[in-house]
């Protein structure tokens, strides 16, 4: 085994100068494993960061997996390590021969790798990412500020959206033919993928990462993945893909002690390590760690077009006590708890982000109170565009679960979200973590009969539908999956063959159709003028009744929500102004699966005054329900009903 000198230079002096600055953001480019052509021979570039390693040589099926005479050579006073190998090829199996500082020696894949083998297999791959002709770019001229526009999220699992008969996994360009076609008959704006860059532990579920530039090989190639990507965008539908920089997986190949010494992660173990999860956080004290961060975020914008990332587990960077007792963990250099490296590196990511992505979606699941997080950055917050609205999902889902008789007393879980709606630019999520793991499935959740369930997950739906902000569905969600996410096995789309589920879904679609035709539904998401209570108190019979607005008055929709299994008769509703409305959608429309209880007939104002208004309305509300309704346009009753038709 030799230390030798790079003998010519393999990454540039300024590369090297940002990339110890922090600001390396297309660090990709210049480390990992790139096919070259130098001095007239075909082969591959390596190079990768390993300051306190004493050797790096390259492992590989030809050397027996055994770097010692196959050294890269150390890039002088840089922390690098570099050497073109002549005669490799793409789909080389690789990993890094480390000599550690204190002589221990070990196999590591390369952080930078693009590929790496299918798990349990762990070694990196070379290869190369050009090639693919993208057909997107009508999609990508015409992008533009998400804030007044319509925003529904399908979050799904590529490995148990669907599976093949025999329980193997649909590729990326297989699942592209099946996948796409029901999203956008279904309604959605954007899918939303978990993890997809490599991951060891399937029910990790792409949470625990060990290589963050390789997109996971379970389900096939980088070009067919751009495929899929590619066919969403033709379709009008945005992906999103979830993002961990929170931390990463302790597996031996991974990021862990990388040169032998803590490198990507905290040296301080009481920082370092979070104990719930067997993970280690990552350094956001270290430029280079911030350089290897933002460039990921961007490497999946910039080569596979992703639209945007939901940042995973936020909280959980920004305090150094989240989820750990007393004496494991340590306050920072000012005696509190704010991880103040990781704010800084939130910071410089959303700033760099949108500095190359202006229109990019950069959505934190951040659990806790934190303020600003969607701020900018010159204001002091963290600069993200969005931020799921836990609180709501934890209030709403407490609320749903409830027992009819504690309703009445639990009201508040239903009006108080409203008291902070506007504080952030929200997206209201039914997510993937309120469905796994004992909490059972949306439907089950659901008190009451079999028939209560379904009107219960209906009357669900339609209040995350028209309450303010983006919204956000997990998969499965859409038909009553009723049990819930195996997460090993694919949803029971059997169930479409029963008629409740066959209806739910009609309903669910129906839904979303509408979300995307009226304006009020989305048009003024962030602003206390797109929300106003008509009867915010009415616990004793479990009624709600605001008005959503639109740009323009003609808007308006004005909601009914009955979350008791009771039919509210001669409902009566006060209105500003007089006019005739109609029932845009009713959740307990026999197509839907409810009883028909509808409000067929235009429903006139009378001058009778009510809820503080001059005028008012009398409605029919089943039980367990949502009802909608549009104030009429001067126009026949023909064009009327052609109206109502739309939505059923």
């Amino acid at each position: 085994m030799t230390d030798q000198t790079l003998p010519q230079q393999a990454i540039s002096p300024e590369d090297i100068y940002l990339f110890h600055e922090g600001t390396l953001y297309y660090s990709y480019r210049s480390l990992g494993s790139h096919l070259t052509v130098e001095n007239g021979e075909q082969g591959v570039r390596f190079t990768v960061w390993a300051p306190h390693a004493l050797h790096v040589g390259l492992a590989t099926d030809s050397n027996n997996w055994n770097g010692e005479q196959d050294s890269l050579y150390r890039v002088p006073k840089s922390g690098f390590w570099s050497r073109f190998f002549p005669g490799i090829s793409q789909g080389t199996f690789y990993k890094y021969d480390i000599t550690g500082p204190t002589g221990e020696r070990f196999l590591k894949a390369d952080p930078y790798a693009v590929r790496a083998e299918v798990r349990p297999a762990t070694a990196s791959v070379v290869a190369s990412l050009d090639g693919y002709v993208w057909n997107d770019a009508a999609w990508r001229r015409k992008r533009r500020a998400p804030y007044g526009k319509p925003l529904h999220i399908y979050e799904l699992h590529l490995g148990t959206w669907k599976q093949k008969a025999d329980g193997t996994f649909y590729t990326y360009r297989e699942m592209a033919e099946l996948l796409v076609p029901y999203v956008v008959d279904m309604g959605y704006t954007h899918i939303e993928l978990m993890p997809l860059s490599e991951h060891p532990y399937d029910l990790s579920w792409g949470y625990q990462l060990t290589g963050y530039f390789a997109l996971t090989s379970r389900y096939g190639e980088p070009h067919d993945f751009m495929y899929l990507v590619d066919r969403c965008h033709q379709a009008g539908i945005g992906v999103i893909m979830d993002w961990v920089p929170a931390h990463f997986a302790k597996d031996a190949h991974g990021l862990r002690r990388f040169d032998g010494s803590p490198l990507f992660e905290y040296a301080d173990p009481l920082i370092a390590e979070k104990p719930g999860w067997g993970t280690l956080t990552f350094d956001y004290s270290k430029p280079e760690v911030r350089s290897f961060l933002i460039s990921n975020a961007l490497f999946w914008m910039d080569v596979y077009h992703i639209d945007g990332l939901r940042v995973d587990a936020v909280t959980s960077m920004l305090r150094l006590d989240f989820e750990k007792q007393e004496g494991q963990y340590c306050l920072n250099s000012k005696g509190g708890i704010e991880n103040e490296e990781a704010i800084a590196f939130l910071q410089q990511l959303n700033e760099t982000v949108f500095r190359y992505y202006p229109y990019a979606l950069m959505m934190a699941e951040e659990s806790s109170a934190w303020p600003m997080v969607t701020s900018p950055v010159s204001d002091g917050g963290l600069g993200f565009n969005y931020k799921w609205n836990m609180g709501w999902m934890n209030d709403t889902l407490d609320y749903m679960e409830s027992e009819f008789d504690q309703r009445p007393e639990r009201h508040n879980l239903l009006t108080f979200p409203i008291a902070y709606a506007y504080s952030e630019n929200f997206t209201l999520p039914l997510s993937h973590d309120e469905v796994v793991h004992g909490k059972k499935s949306l439907l089950d959740k659901m008190p009451g009969t079999y028939e209560q369930k379904f009107a219960g997950l209906r009357a669900l739906l339609g209040y995350q539908m028209t309450s303010p902000g983006k919204k956000l569905l997990f998969m499965g969600g859409e038909f009553g999956q009723f049990i819930e996410w195996k997460d090993e096995e694919q949803l029971d789309w059997f169930l479409l063959d029963y008629d409740s589920h066959r209806s739910l879904h009609a309903y669910t679609k129906a839904l979303n159709h509408l979300y995307l035709q009226e304006k009020a539904l989305w048009e003024l998401d962030h602003s206390w003028d797109g929300y106003q209570w008509i009867e915010a108190e009415d616990r004793g019979q479990s009624v709600i009744t605001y008005l959503r607005k639109g740009k323009k008055a003609g808007d308006t929709l004005v909601v009914l929500i009955n979350f008791q299994p009771v039919q509210r008769e001669n409902y009566r509703i006060g209105l500003q102004k007089p006019g005739s409305y109609m029932e845009l959608l009713n959740s307990d429309h026999k197509n839907f699966g409810g009883s028909g209880q509808l409000n067929s007939e235009v429903i006139r104002t009378s001058k009778i005054p009510y809820h503080g208004q001059l005028y008012s309305l009398e409605v029919t509300i089943p039980p367990l329900s949502i009802v909608i309704l549009k104030k009429t346009p001067r126009r026949s009753k023909k064009r009327i009903n052609h109206i109502r038709r739309k939505h059923i």
